[in-house]
């Protein structure tokens, strides 16, 4: 070979090197801008009281690392290896490099470079495919294996070359630290620079239900030049924005579906009233008000409420809650080095547990309201209510707040002949309502524990004290407020229940990252679930995740298929119309016949909010934010005139439907039982009473007609086989006690047989 052409050979490999070296550094850089750019904000959940310690880092977890395949028959140096050296034999390849992969050096050395035992051998297989099957190596490479091959080098000389192997088929290696970087969760305060920037004074307001905690707060906040509240429920925001106006302070509204502003020009209010989730953590205020600051502790929105305490840029941050929560925001305010005032309130309306159950409905009176824990109950209690001539408002969660606050205008209204309300938990915060007497049907309901299970337990203290607390409110008719239950073997229960003082928030720590011992990662199956039905269709990254987000019921079918149409329709970038969604939805929609088209009509209001919540993140794609929002006002009406004629369509659905369970639960049979209540943790205190014609029946039939697995034809049917069966072993009985003869008695073995 002439010196030319070693010249030239040699020039081509130091360009191909820092070629390399180059592409490197600058897929690191970029790979490190794009972590940093996506860090996290607010999503974890305060947990438990404890001091703020680190934790140790824990090593990623690699069985999320997916190998890149290469390509093995081209290579950007062509024969310029084996030009300078010689040709390498496959056989005595193999051999080196299984000689390298057998050294605990060289395993140790990878390891500290990311390459755990699991990924060390994928990208060992990988290199040694690599190196056997390439049409031609690398000029570096073959250069190195050749002088292993004939003894002039040293089977360590490989791992640098195995190491830049190792990072193109695993190219998150060049990122762990920027990945350990944003999972490093412990200190939370540190998210929010331009909170930390001002020194915040924090007010916590604390006391229970109807003391005025509230009500001082929204006082200051209504004095300040500029104000934030920050609510649980749509419906407080609404009431806090109209309340704010009222005062002649103008003040916006800012909901996940909904953007109100007071200025005819849009200009932004110097008060807002909004969602938790809708705060701004870069606006600065004189004021901020958390409400229901207690619900830090919750798995799925605790993250909002954490966020909010936290980051709000706020001269004053005002929280209300319960006095169980103190110490906690106490200590949490540690971590931003904040001192907390506490302003402790004591009920303004006398409260009474009472001594009798209701036992009957026939025993209500005026200004009554029966908590369920089940949407069932509640038709099937307002339905009895109504067959003995009285007219009772409803209210449950899935209701749109429209239809909401009619049933409660209706309600409070004095000269309105409904004085009853049959009402979920739903009434625990956001409603004015006045009740008298808060009557328990339940003391179990179904609960989502931290890992998102669904449970049955028996209600909390503060669960119980928050719903009972609703009767007696100052300033209404009834002052004084009274709690019992529907069951008599119920109301210990609530009296032990309600014996109990709230227990200060605390609450199992669930290390899903490098967290701080007093929070705890979010509960993430909502988004999972929405994450996993639009897998399959093409969105960006942003995209993907805002979809993910959507706050949608995923126990409606309608409201999934609506979401999966919406994602499916944006991914062809086409927009979706009025038109588009009319079609989808079958508008115009006429008023419910049956329990079934009601529940559609619900359906469908959440789709249509859906599709607000989604205009405000896309508003080229949902242009059409105005006449949905006007659909959606008709379609409330629709639904409040429904709830009113919840009777007539309990019975639409089916007529039956009632009187099998009163008649099955009359007869006291071994299947009877007492479902939705804590009959459980009573045992042993003697039978329940026999129900009263008029009360309702909590039966073993009664759940499963209740829970949809058998229908009241089928329980009908049921009957009348039981019936038959006992009337056939009552004449068998009666046989088998007459005298016979042997030839009778075996005529008869023979005819069982």
């Amino acid at each position: 070979m002439s010196v030319n052409r070693c010249v030239y050979l040699f020039s081509r490999l130091q360009r191909h090197v820092r070629t390399r070296t180059t592409a490197t550094a600058a897929g690191t850089c970029h790979a490190s801008a794009f972590f940093h750019k996506r860090r996290p904000a607010g999503s974890v959940l305060c947990s438990r009281p404890g001091s703020s310690s680190g934790s140790s880092q824990k090593p990623p977890d690699t069985s999320l690392f997916v190998p890149i395949s290469l390509k093995t028959d081209c290579s950007a140096d062509g024969s310029v290896g084996l030009e300078l050296t010689q040709p390498l034999h496959k056989s005595e390849l193999l051999k080196v490099l299984n000689r390298f992969y057998k050294k605990k050096e060289m395993q140790k050395m990878a390891s500290d470079h990311g390459l755990d035992a699991r990924l060390f051998h994928q990208a060992f297989i990988s290199f040694r495919k690599f190196v056997l099957e390439v049409t031609s190596l690398p000029a570096d490479l073959h250069i190195i294996l050749s002088d292993i091959c004939s003894g002039a080098g040293h089977v360590d000389d490989i791992y640098p070359y195995f190491m830049r192997h190792a990072k193109i088929i695993f190219p998150m290696l060049d990122c762990m630290d920027d990945l350990r970087k944003i999972s490093d969760l412990r200190v939370p305060a540190n998210w929010y620079p331009e909170a930390r920037a001002i020194q915040r004074k924090v007010i916590f307001h604390a006391g229970p239900t109807n003391s005025g905690k509230t009500y001082h707060a929204i006082q200051r906040y209504l004095g300040a030049k500029s104000g934030v509240y920050c609510g649980p429920l749509k419906l407080l925001a609404h009431e806090i924005f109209e309340k704010t106006n009222i005062a002649g302070v103008p003040c916006d509204l800012v909901t996940g579906e909904e953007r109100t502003f007071m200025d005819p020009d849009g200009r932004v209010s110097g008060h807002v009233a909004c969602t938790i989730e809708m705060c701004s953590v870069n606006t600065p205020y004189e004021v901020a008000v958390i409400d229901e600051i207690q619900m830090i502790r919750d798995p799925s929105r605790g993250w909002a409420w954490t966020r909010a305490l936290l980051g709000l840029c706020a001269e004053e941050i005002h929280v209300c809650g319960e006095p169980a929560a103190i110490d906690f925001i106490r200590e949490l305010m540690y971590t931003t080095g904040e001192e907390m005032e506490v302003n402790t309130y004591e009920r303004l309306t006398p409260f009474t547990i009472s001594d009798q159950a209701v036992e009957s409905l026939d025993n209500l009176r005026p200004g009554d309201c029966i908590v369920c824990f089940s949407k069932n109950d509640i038709y099937s209690i307002s339905r009895q209510i109504e067959a003995r001539g009285l007219e009772c408002a409803v209210i449950y969660g899935s209701l749109p707040p429209g239809t909401k606050l009619s049933q409660a205008k209706k309600f409070n209204d004095p000269d309105d002949p409904c004085k009853i309300m049959v009402a979920t938990d739903a009434i625990g915060m956001g409603l004015n309502l006045s009740i008298r007497r808060i009557i328990f049907n339940s003391l179990i309901k179904p609960n989502v524990n931290e890992k998102g299970e669904k449970q049955m337990e028996t209600i909390s203290t503060s669960q119980a004290l928050q719903i009972s607390g609703r009767a007696g409110r100052y300033a209404s008719k009834f002052k004084d407020g009274e709690a019992t239950t529907m069951h008599r073997d119920d109301l210990p229960v609530l009296k032990e229940i309600l014996s109990h003082s709230v227990e200060p928030i605390q609450d199992i720590f669930v290390s899903l990252s490098q967290v701080d011992g007093m929070f705890f990662v979010c509960n993430i199956d909502d988004f999972k679930f929405l994450a996993d039905m639009i897998q399959h269709i093409p969105l960006n990254l942003r995209s993907r995740y805002v979809f993910c987000t959507a706050p949608i019921n995923k126990k409606q079918p309608f409201v999934c298929t609506s979401f999966l149409k919406f994602a499916r329709q944006f991914s062809r970038d086409e927009p979706l119309t009025f038109d588009w969604v009319a079609r989808h939805v079958s508008w115009p929609l006429s008023a419910p016949k049956n329990i079934k088209d009601l529940v559609h009509l619900e359906a469908v209001h959440d789709v249509l909010d859906l599709y607000l919540w989604l205009s405000y993140r896309f508003m080229d794609m949902f242009p059409d934010t105005a006449l949905v929002r006007q659909t959606q006002q008709e379609l409330d009406g629709i639904i409040q005139e429904g709830v009113r004629n919840i009777t007539r369509l309990i019975r639409a659905t089916d007529p039956t439907a009632t009187d099998p369970l009163r008649t099955q639960g009359s007869r006291g049979g071994a299947a009877g039982g007492n479902t939705g209540s804590s009959k459980a943790l009573t045992a042993g205190k003697g039978q329940r009473a026999r129900r009263d014609p008029g009360e309702t029946d909590s039966s073993l039939a009664s759940r499963l007609v209740r829970d949809g697995l058998l229908t009241p034809t089928l329980l009908q049917q049921l009957q009348r086989e039981w019936s038959k069966d006992q009337q056939e072993v009552t004449n068998q009985s009666a046989l088998d006690a007459e005298p016979h003869n042997n030839n009778t008695k075996g005529k008869r073995k023979k005819k069982k047989k």
